[in-house]
């Protein structure tokens, strides 16, 4: 089973090399690894081409934003399997991408996720929140779940039949992506019980509070455009379940 991982940048240089070794230092063998950088003028170019040809594939142009460079990603991927590990993230340690093999051909789903940490952007041993995502039940984005998306590892098939990021749901996208796989499409899904992935903390649909209300509302129009019909609670649920990441 060869497992595509997708990196995309844009002025990534003070974190790229991080995300890069931690992908290069698993100990799965059939590993593909794709680049995709938004032409960063940084710095950031020069410490991927260092890498040579144990980067798979590599491009660098402008895009239209993270999510267009992360179908720019799935297009090139040859794997059975695709994960996407942002430049301010890395692997937990080197057996990430072995145990999401062995799950994934054990149990034959189509998907998986683990848990996650958001760790200090300076002091990457210092966790501030971590993000037990717990197994899946049926309906459970009703209730304000998700997997953390960093920890999403997807057979490729499912992006050929169910689509790739939508462009129109700012940095809702991976939301509307993992509902329309999960809970609107019904893709088999696995849970790994360990943190898999570290986050550098400062995501940007949780840096001010007008960005936290354009995502819960693009929340709303994720539901919408596919035909789903939420609880009245579920939007209330999303951000009250992210108090217990700080516990």
């Amino acid at each position: 089973m060869k497992i595509s991982i997708i990196t995309v940048v844009f002025n990534g240089v003070k974190t790229i090399d991080s995300c890069i070794n931690s992908v290069l230092s698993q100990d799965y063998p059939f590993v593909e690894y794709i680049i995709v950088d938004g032409n960063s003028s940084d710095g950031t170019k020069d410490v991927i081409l260092s890498y040579g040809n144990h980067i798979s594939q590599f491009i660098s142009e402008p895009d239209q934003g993270i999510y267009d460079a992360m179908n720019k990603g799935i297009a090139l991927a040859t794997g059975e399997v695709i994960g996407i590990l942002n430049a301010d993230d890395f692997y937990a340690d080197s057996t990430v991408l072995s145990r999401v093999a062995n799950v994934l051909q054990s149990t034959n789903a189509q998907a998986c996720y683990g848990d996650l940490e958001y760790v200090d952007g300076a002091d990457e041993k210092l966790v501030k929140r971590k993000w037990n995502a717990g197994e899946y039940k049926e309906n459970a984005f009703l209730y304000g779940w998700m997997p953390p998306h960093p920890t999403f590892f997807v057979r490729r098939e499912c992006y050929s039949k169910i689509g790739n990021f939508r462009l129109d749901m700012g940095s809702a996208a991976d939301y509307e992506l993992m509902l329309r796989m999960i809970h609107k499409s019904g893709i088999s899904l696995t849970y790994i019980p360990k943190v898999i992935v570290k986050m550098r903390a400062g995501g940007v649909s949780n840096s001010t509070l007008n960005n936290r209300w354009k995502a819960n509302r693009n929340d709303k129009k994720a539901w919408s455009i596919n035909k789903l019909r939420p609880r009245f609670y579920t939007f209330l649920l999303k951000p009250l379940r992210k108090i217990s990441q700080f516990i």
